[in-house]
């Protein structure tokens, strides 16, 4: 095939690819889900970052829950930090969460309480990247702007043939590229809504539904039997792994037993979040401890391990457990006694709290 030619098929196929696509939306794609009704920039806006790398399914109670206590941008800008962790707890990327009540005190202190209607004055808030951005001008308010989250990266990669590193620029560049030739000018917001769509529910990652596919007879991926090999794979570093004591410290009696938490850094691992602290080693843990907490009233006792898998990297925690009689002024600053039987509304990291579920559960409290 001539130069030409190649360059006139290619336009065809991406004027084709609109029209084909909001056609099987239209009548396959989902249109009950919590954050399709009532379309507003703070709902899209909140639905998009808990959708980023994180399934549907999981998100809508967690989205459901959230609503019903921040229904506006105002309520979510004026609640403390720790509340919005805590309904976080268990939905991962906790930076979402920080960024998410960040960004609502920035719209309602410097916007009014208005989104901004412009690509650059979204993007210009705490968390939303071009993406982002894009999807909640597209579907709140059916402005033009192409999105690339990892479905459409991944339809789009198919459909088109567009291989290699998709972490590189380059592929970046072509696939950004491709994403604004094919968002049409009207519908921009189903389309928006189609695309991805179709990237979670048929164009999975792996067992892609081609045979349901509205692009198949189009995508150099069902053609060719690429669905494997693409979109590329990203070439990861070697995967490293630490180990850490975890100081359960407990006080309290039966029925009323606290254990020992505190914030940890804004920026970080569970960046904001409270949690037991870690240290090296167990005489590490029982020194600090005596200092910091309060001596020892029984002998330490190591509890089964916990394995947990960052983006990064693997941890594996050690819980160290010991009943201690308390210095004074526990409570004050960033450091409490987190009551297992009446929690506080405060953020725990989801391997912290299945731990302390798991004290309960087994009577240890």
């Amino acid at each position: 095939m001539s130069e030409k030619n190649e360059r006139k098929g290619m336009s065809e196929k991406i004027e084709a690819f609109a029209p084909a696509l909001l056609r099987w939306f239209a009548l396959h794609g989902r249109h009950d889900l919590p954050w399709q009704r009532d379309l507003t920039p703070y709902r899209v806006w909140v639905s998009e970052v808990m959708l980023q790398q994180t399934q549907v399914v999981t998100v809508i109670p967690y989205y459901q829950r959230f609503m019903a206590r921040f229904p506006d941008v105002e309520s979510l800008a004026a609640a403390p930090l720790d509340e919005v962790l805590h309904l976080w707890t268990g939905l991962g990327y906790y930076a979402r969460a920080r960024n998410l009540h960040s960004c609502a005190q920035v719209v309602v202190a410097q916007f009014k309480g208005e989104f901004p209607k412009e690509l650059d004055g979204m993007m210009s808030l705490p968390g939303i990247g071009r993406s982002t951005a894009g999807a909640i001008l597209s579907i709140a308010s059916g402005l033009r702007h192409p999105i690339l989250d990892g479905n459409v990266k991944r339809v789009l990669s198919r459909v088109f043939g567009i291989a290699g590193d998709p972490s590189s620029s380059a592929v970046i560049e072509s696939l950004w590229t491709l994403a604004d030739a094919c968002t049409p000018e009207v519908e921009v917001g189903n389309y928006t809504q189609a695309i991805m769509d179709l990237g979670a529910t048929l164009c999975t990652r792996s067992r892609p539904a081609c045979t349901l596919c509205p692009m198949s007879l189009d995508c150099v991926a069902a053609r060719e039997g690429r669905q494997a090999e693409l979109p590329g794979k990203k070439q990861r570093p070697h995967r490293p792994s630490r180990e850490v004591t975890l100081l359960i410290a407990q006080i309290g009696d039966d029925g009323s037993t606290a254990v020992f938490v505190q914030r940890r850094p804004a920026v970080g691992l569970w960046g904001g979040l409270w949690s037991p602290p870690q240290f090296e080693n167990e005489a590490a843990a029982m020194t600090w401890c005596a200092q910091e907490v309060g001596e020892p009233e029984s002998d330490s006792q190591l509890m089964p391990p916990i394995e947990h898998a960052f983006t990064h990297f693997d941890l594996r925690l050690k819980p160290l457990r010991v009943r201690c009689r308390p210095h004074e002024g526990i409570r004050e600053g960033e450091r409490l006694w987190y009551e297992l039987n009446d929690p506080p509304k405060i953020g725990l990291p989801q391997p912290i709290k299945q731990l302390f579920e798991r004290l309960r559960a087994n009577g240890d409290v």
